[in-house]
């Protein structure tokens, strides 16, 4: 409990919005996480990177690197998050990911 109260406190000094990466669950501030939303493509829920952070409707927030996104499809922490039937693709999401880590 004084864990939380400590974060609260410190998100409260920077005034920072602070999200929960689904992959290592761990908090972090959101502009170090990229948000993720689904969207339906040819009859499918697929996972995308939400750059902008501007598309409505509900998102999860990812550290954008290769293990938290392997750890989020693991644990299918994506469908758990964005409230998905069944398994989406987050194909788009592991794309984005593996080309901020090359660059």
């Amino acid at each position: 409990m004084a864990r939380q109260e400590t974060e609260l406190a410190q998100a409260c000094e920077t005034a920072e919005p602070i999200r929960t990466c689904v992959g290592c669950r761990q908090r972090a501030s959101k502009r170090e996480l990229v948000r993720v939303t689904a969207v339906i493509r040819h009859g499918q829920s697929v996972v995308e990177p939400d750059i902008e952070g501007a598309v409505p409707g509900r998102g999860a927030h990812l550290h954008p690197t290769i293990e938290c996104y392997d750890l989020a499809v693991r644990r299918k922490a994506f469908a758990r998050a964005l409230r998905l039937e069944g398994g989406p693709s987050s194909a788009p999401v592991g794309a984005y990911v593996a080309g901020r880590v090359t660059e």
